[in-house]
């Protein structure tokens, strides 16, 4: 059985062996990651494998300090990230007229619904880019508005607008979803 320092070496020497042991123990996670950021599953599998072609080319770059793991989320982040930057169709500025105070006014009645993490995905794939890419580099990845707002080369505060408007469009369809399970 190989380990994982092994499996890093053997990359670092072009292994294919390693490649594949590799591949097959993060593509999951790696493919679910670039679905987060993906419109649909076409993109994320064009992300994922650009990911790992990035991944195998800059293995030798990793120091074997920290997460490996978290060195591989980071290269698909990215690569997420320019991949939708690369197909920039709409501006981060796009207005909700149809979300108002009144909308929101139900968020109360969000019981214990359980949703499926396949139903939240879905939510989350349907935002609009600006929105969905905001909120998953700040409410999943942890990213501050700062930090967001530079790599996406917008303002801060446009970043705080997109992911309250995210949350606004995702606890919309929460409760739209609640009521049409009640119903």
């Amino acid at each position: 059985m190989w380990n994982e320092a092994q499996i890093i070496e053997g990359c670092c020497k072009g292994d294919k062996r390693c490649q594949e042991l590799l591949f097959k123990k993060y593509k999951a996670v790696l493919f679910g990651l670039s679905l987060r950021y993906c419109k649909c599953r076409e993109d994320a599998e064009d992300v994922l494998q650009e990911g790992f072609v990035k991944i195998f080319s800059g293995i030798k770059t990793f120091r074997m300090e920290g997460s490996f793991e978290g060195w591989l989320k980071r290269i698909v982040v990215n690569t997420a990230l320019n991949h939708y930057k690369a197909n920039l169709k709409f501006s981060f500025m796009q207005n909700y007229d149809d979300i108002n105070e009144n909308d929101l006014a139900g968020a109360n009645e969000l019981h214990e619904q359980k949703f499926s993490s396949e139903e939240l995905m879905a939510m989350v794939q349907s935002l609009p880019d600006g929105y969905r890419v905001v909120f998953n580099l700040y409410a999943i990845e942890g990213f501050s508005h700062k930090q967001i707002a530079e790599m996406l080369n917008i303002n801060e505060n446009t970043s705080k607008s997109q992911l309250s408007r995210a949350r606004q469009v995702l606890q919309k369809k929460l409760i739209n979803n609640q009521k049409a399970i009640t119903v």
